[in-house]
């Protein structure tokens, strides 16, 4: 009988190989291999459930399989292709998404802009000056006669009555410098209008910040503002103020600005690690102590700027502008936006700086005083007490920051509140607060941070 079994047995085998194509003598050897006579019901699963094929002759000698295979790849081709609809979905979505928020940010900043061209225009009318404006002629268009005259980029530049006195000013007190006397190294940086380099000038390491020339060509105001920078930082003598080592002033081809050198670092790479805006940090947290150290330092220059006289305003402070020294001590540095307010001016006018860090006034287009750099200011103190980018807990372009923030519906997320930084989310809230009128000044927020730090050494 056992005999019996085994023949019938034997016999199924062979005619499922038969059927199924099984060519394969490593196979063949598993079919008639002792367990299944001792186990009928593996054989059974063998013949009803055939395994993958072990190479790609038994695929085509096989059509349950091949045709298993098939349907296989079908079902992979459709998933990868609905896989690919669906980014390319969402990344239309996106793109519609910031096209419609970029819509509103220009709609609201043009009636913005209405806005404040009336209030310019009633503030002529009632200083009497407004038929002046009503009458004034455009300039005539150059013509043959005149076109020669016309000076070149490099002459209208150089030939700035600003920057002529600039340069008068840094000859007389000794801090003009001529190109030879620089001796370049490595690049050390890059900006937008400006390359920075490692450098010797008399025996010292300084660092140069070159302005490209085309930015002076291409910038009819691009000279003035160089020479506001120079005016700006000349006048600056504060241990948490970058420091001005000379200038040679002698643009397009030798807008160099002079400084002392530092570690290179910024406020946002000691804080993030890195310089891009995202949620992921790629180093521990410093110490609250430290934080609070760099704040204190921060508002410290701030306020020794805004005491001169006449008043200076920074007007785009944020961390990749805080410079550390090999101490990490803080630079305030970048004054290209800086202006003065003297005495008997009330206020500033133009969308100027970074808009993640911009004042909602400025944004507005409306009068601004010293009190931007305080709001300013609030951001950054918040950034370094959460750790986090500004806004980066949302999606928001920064035109859409813009425009929120303007309107007066959004400010980056506050740390948690455990009780132990209540004084200073009072601080952050007073330094952003909508009402520019309510901010504090720097001398009352460094007089608040001593206090703060106090309790926490």
């Amino acid at each position: 009988m056992l005999q019996g079994l085994c023949h019938v047995n034997l016999r199924a085998l062979r005619d499922t190989a038969a059927i199924q194509g099984k060519s394969s003598a490593t196979e063949k050897q598993n079919l008639i291999s002792p367990q299944y006579f001792s186990i009928p019901q593996a054989l059974w699963w063998r013949m009803e459930k055939p395994s993958f094929p072990t190479n790609a002759r038994d695929d085509i000698s096989d059509p349950w399989i091949s045709k298993k295979n098939r349907n296989l790849k079908n079902e992979n081709l459709q998933t990868i292709h609905k896989t690919s609809s669906s980014i390319a979905v969402g990344e239309l979505r996106e793109e519609l998404q910031r096209q419609r928020d970029l819509k509103d940010t220009y709609k609201a900043r043009l009636e913005r802009m209405q806005d404040y061209l009336r209030f310019c225009l009633d503030v002529a009318q009632q200083n009497g000056f407004l038929h002046h404006i009503c009458n004034n002629q455009q300039s005539p268009r150059p013509t043959e006669s005149n076109h020669g005259t016309t000076s070149k980029p490099g002459d209208r530049m150089t030939g700035d009555p600003h920057l002529a006195a600039i340069r008068d000013q840094a000859k007389i007190n000794g801090w003009f410098i001529e190109p030879h006397e620089i001796e370049f190294h490595e690049k050390i940086g890059q900006g937008t209008t400006a390359d920075i380099y490692r450098a010797t000038w008399r025996g010292l390491d300084v660092a140069v910040k070159c302005i490209y020339p085309e930015y002076f060509q291409l910038n009819e105001s691009g000279e003035e503002f160089f020479a506001h920078e120079l005016d700006t930082l000349s006048r600056q003598r504060h241990p948490y103020v970058l420091q001005l080592m000379g200038a040679c002033l002698l643009p397009p081809e030798s807008g160099w600005v002079v400084t002392e050198l530092l570690s290179g670092k910024t406020l946002t790479e000691w804080l993030h690690g890195h310089k891009e805006r995202r949620r992921e940090r790629s180093i521990p947290l410093p110490p609250l102590k430290e934080r609070l150290k760099k704040a204190l330092e921060v508002a410290q220059a701030v306020q020794y700027l805004h005491e001169q006289k006449p008043m200076v305003i920074h007007r785009d402070l944020k961390p990749s502008n805080v410079l550390l020294d090999d101490c990490l001590h803080v630079r305030v540095a970048d004054f290209g936006h800086a202006r003065f307010l003297p005495e008997g001016l009330a206020a500033l006018t133009g969308e100027i700086g970074t808009y993640v860090y911009m004042a909602p006034e400025i944004i507005r287009c409306e009068p601004y005083n010293e009190k931007c750099d305080v709001y300013s200011f609030g951001v950054i103190l918040n950034e370094l007490i959460t750790g986090q980018h500004p806004y980066v807990e949302t999606s928001f372009n920064p035109g859409k920051i813009a425009l929120e923030v303007g309107e007066g519906r959004l400010r980056p997320a506050l740390p948690e509140d455990d009780g132990r930084y209540k004084e200073l989310t009072d601080l952050i809230c007073c330094s952003w607060n909508e009402d520019a009128s309510t901010r504090p000044s720097f001398a009352i927020i460094t007089s608040t941070l001593r206090k703060i730090q106090e309790k926490f050494n």
